[in-house]
């Protein structure tokens, strides 16, 4: 009998001793699945733009309307042809049906009115032949030259550039904003005397796509952040 209780004790005392190194292993794992760090990494790249979009406008006024109209037409062909004269294609090209105000229809206008009629046109350019473009929207004063008055002051007709081959850099973005984050993990970690351990979470931030700055609308700063929270071991 005596010997039967010590067996069962002993076993009783094995049972135990195992338990608290499972729960003593089971809390270490626990504590250390909080420790936590989340870091987040940025990555830049300046391009070019690849497309151009660039409107012409143009005011004609006049008491006639057919006269303001035919000069209109002569005019959008003048302008056509010093695009078509310097390398823009005709699939590049649109002229937009003109826009017509009749002043004398104003009620709110209270001053006299020099003519009656004033209409407004625009022909656009959209094309991917940038740098060809850009170099056009520089000698637009030889279209002063010609007698047409452009209106640059257009808020509703702005020349636009634009960056439309995201993804052909993404891949490489995203991995060097990724690796920029785990770059600041690990100085984290080695400031706490601990260890990068595996991701527990990751965020990608949406890519921007803004101006580098407003003189040179033409190069385009792309940005993405990501967001990575890494478990710290000892």
């Amino acid at each position: 009998m005596k010997t039967s209780k010590l067996i069962a004790a002993a076993l009783i005392a094995v049972g135990l001793l195992a338990l608290g190194l499972c729960i003593r292993s089971g809390l270490k794992s626990f504590n250390d699945s909080q420790r936590t760090v989340e870091v987040r990494g940025l990555a830049t790249r300046e391009v070019p733009a690849n497309h151009v979009t660039w409107p012409i406008v143009f005011k004609q006024v006049g008491n006639d309307l057919p006269t303001v109209y035919a000069a209109v037409s002569s005019t959008n062909e003048a302008i056509v042809a010093f695009l078509k004269a310097n390398g823009i294609d005709d699939k590049e090209i649109s002229v937009s049906a003109p826009s017509m105000t009749d002043l004398r229809t104003d009620r709110y206008n209270t001053q006299p009115i020099p003519y009656n009629y004033s209409v407004t046109s625009v022909v656009t350019v959209s094309s991917s032949q940038v740098d060809k473009v850009h170099g056009l929207i520089n000698r637009q004063g030889e279209l002063l030259q010609k007698g047409i008055a452009i209106i640059s002051s257009d808020y509703s007709n702005q020349i636009t550039y634009e960056y439309t081959d995201l993804n052909s850099i993404k891949p490489e973005m995203i991995a060097e904003a990724t690796q920029n984050a785990r770059e600041a993990a690990k100085k984290f970690a080695d400031d706490s005397d601990s260890k990068i351990g595996k991701i527990k979470s990751a965020r990608q931030g949406q890519f921007s796509i803004e101006d580098r700055d407003a003189y040179t609308p033409y190069i385009k700063q792309v940005r993405v952040v990501t967001s990575l929270t890494y478990f710290l071991e000892d």
